[in-house]
């Protein structure tokens, strides 16, 4: 526990500004995307940006991967959650995915896992050894889902960002990033905060949205 500890100590005393940087606006983000704020868009593209950099830096091209599609579905999500009707509304609202919809997703994922897979085992084989394949592809099909359901403010983004946490928790640990890795620890909090916001939230939607039906 003392060499964890001292080990903890000594790469968080070498962690560039870049990375500190990243940490605090992903922790922000996070935030943001709890309290269903817009700014979780504008500060994310902080934090995804500087990890695109940080994760081709540590040979974690799946996380890199990752962090290149945060980039354009924080813009894709940032039209959608602006988007307003006729009467300046907001259009989009937090929802429960269906049955059909849980389905769609778990095949986003597998597909995104298998392609990441084998592009990162070439890689490893090829020039790459520092690669971990498996682990690396996990963490990123789940995040790659979660984004895509957060964009649509679908509740279940948060069962998505909880497995994308466990999973990068250790795989930065490995790789030397011992502050990012415990980003990702604070961010496991958070997504289970989160999740239970979003059901709260979801739960009045749809109260509000019978009690408008049952009284027209």
């Amino acid at each position: 526990m003392h060499e964890l500890i001292q080990k903890f100590i000594e790469n968080v005393q070498q962690t560039s500004w870049m990375e500190y940087v990243a940490v605090i606006s992903g922790i922000a983000s996070v935030w943001f995307s709890r309290k269903e704020n817009i700014l979780v868009y504008p500060v994310g593209l902080i934090n995804t940006i500087f990890y695109v950099y940080i994760s081709i830096e540590g040979s974690l091209f799946g996380e890199a991967s990752v962090n290149f599609y945060y980039t354009v579905m924080s813009i894709y999500g940032w039209i959608l959650w602006a988007k307003k009707d006729q009467q300046h509304h907001i259009v989009l609202h937090i929802t429960n995915s269906s049955g059909k919809q849980w389905t769609q997703q778990l095949l986003f994922f597998a597909f995104f896992y298998v392609v990441i897979f084998a592009a990162l085992h070439w890689a490893k084989a090829a020039f790459y050894a520092n690669t971990i394949p498996a682990m690396d592809a996990f963490a990123s099909a789940t995040a790659f889902t979660g984004m895509w359901l957060m964009a649509k403010k679908k509740v279940e983004s948060w069962y998505w960002w909880i497995a994308t946490n466990i999973a990068s928790i250790p795989l930065y640990f490995i790789k030397g990033y011992v502050l990012t890795s415990g980003y990702y620890l604070i961010l496991l909090i958070l997504a289970f905060f989160g999740l239970v916001e979003w059901q709260r939230r979801a739960r009045a939607i749809g109260q509000s949205s019978k009690f408008d039906f049952e009284n027209k």
